[in-house]
């Protein structure tokens, strides 16, 4: 027997996997701890429990997933309206030199991810999947790209699954690495952060006095911002045929291109937290429709050679951030926590990120450089450089 929800019935699903996945993690103490999504909680407990009644009993599901590309395509647009790349002179060379190490890890995620797939003789994609997309890129740039990889000509239906339960392992490997590895890099080189003076404490400025107030009528304009970068995104998608990208991509650097011709005309000041607000809402519900309709079947068949990935991208991070991060980010207390950083986005997400270097500035003192590095970094350049990397790579021979 098979259920078909409507667009109104799968919208009520989705708000009711990320209401569930709210209540556990406020019910679970590990899942608070490790800043696991709400979407992924729910969204997983669904998606088993509709296995669960698609093997024992007999009834499948079926949703509409007329909103799923339509809110992907406005996190990545929300994205692209918050980098201000005035922003850049607040790291200035640091946040420069930190981009190419960034850059470095995620060829090497990819080269490493390929590597293992091919030597286990599972398909190239897999090593992609459990590559930078999910390590780096987090659950929104798995599931887009995911949704990519399971259209022609790449036809890898369990892209989602794949993609899904990557990101999910690196978020929680990401939160649980960072810690020590930094610990071990300030024990052995003997280094505090004790010494800065108290106004360079970073919770200072990550905390304003006075914030801007959310109407209808700023909510209105930013909507109408997201909305031309849409519209603009999927047509460049549709013109530019030289370079074969996602539209998501394109929707990001439109909403780049026109935050800054905003800025420097002056036109029109774009509300960050405003624009936050509706991508991060419109990335939980993506999310939220993209786990609850996983397939726990294939995920199963598929675990050897993934775990096996994975097991192999968390070495790869202890190791870069050992040797490549903290010696060419410095060899100082700046650079140990900006390490802690990189484990963070390096395998899950900003925020895991954020939370690491908290825990390392707690016990040994306060870092500001990197709590204005990380944030600029994991949260926007990455997302433009991870694009362009694994777009060149997907040109290779073995995915033809």
């Amino acid at each position: 027997m098979e259920i078909t929800l409507n667009f109104y019935s799968t919208l009520c699903a989705m708000v009711f996997v990320l209401l569930l996945g709210t209540f556990i993690i406020k019910h679970v103490k590990f899942l608070r701890v490790y800043n696991i999504p709400e979407p992924v909680v729910g969204g997983i407990i669904v998606a088993i429990l509709l296995f669960i009644a698609n093997k024992y009993i007999g009834i499948s599901f079926s949703f509409d997933g007329s909103l799923k590309d339509p809110l992907m395509l406005a996190f990545y647009a929300t994205i692209g309206l918050s980098a201000d790349f005035a922003s850049f002179k607040k790291g200035g060379k640091v946040i420069i030199g930190f981009l190419f190490i960034v850059t470095g890890l995620l060829i090497l995620q990819n080269l490493a991810g390929i590597g293992v797939a091919l030597a286990m003789g599972e398909n190239p994609i897999i090593g992609m999947l459990s590559g930078s997309i999910t390590m780096s890129g987090g659950h929104g740039t798995g599931a887009a790209w995911a949704a990519e990889f399971i259209k022609e000509p790449y036809n890898y239906v369990p892209a989602m699954e794949v993609a899904m339960a990557a990101a999910t392992f690196g978020l929680i490997a990401g939160g649980i690495i960072g810690g020590p590895v930094a610990r071990y890099l300030v024990v052995k080189n003997n280094l505090s952060g004790h010494h800065l003076e108290e106004k360079d404490d970073p919770t200072l400025f990550e905390k304003p006095e006075k914030r801007r107030l959310i109407t209808s009528s700023s909510f209105v304009e930013s909507l109408a911002l997201i909305a031309i970068c849409l519209l603009v995104g999927t047509e460049l998608k549709k013109i530019v045929t030289f370079v074969t990208m996602p539209t998501f991509v394109w929707c990001l650097l439109t909403g780049a291109v026109l935050r800054n011709i905003l800025s420097a005309t002056k036109i029109h000041t774009v509300f960050d937290r405003e624009v936050s607000v509706i991508g991060n809402v419109s990335l939980s519900l993506f999310l939220a429709f993209a786990l609850m309709t996983i397939n726990i079947a294939q995920l199963i068949s598929l675990a050897l050679p993934m775990l096996t990935i994975l097991i192999v991208q968390i070495i790869l991070m202890i190791l870069y951030v050992i040797f490549i991060t903290f010696r060419f980010c410095g060899k100082n207390y700046d650079a140990a926590v900006l390490s802690a950083g990189h484990c963070g986005f390096g395998l899950g997400a900003t925020p895991t990120a954020l939370v690491n270097m908290q825990t390392v500035t707690k016990h040994y003192g306060p870092s500001h450089m990197a709590f204005i590095v990380i944030p600029l970094v994991g949260a926007f350049f990455i997302d433009i450089i991870n694009a362009f990397i694994i777009s060149a790579m997907m040109g290779l021979p073995i995915f033809n």
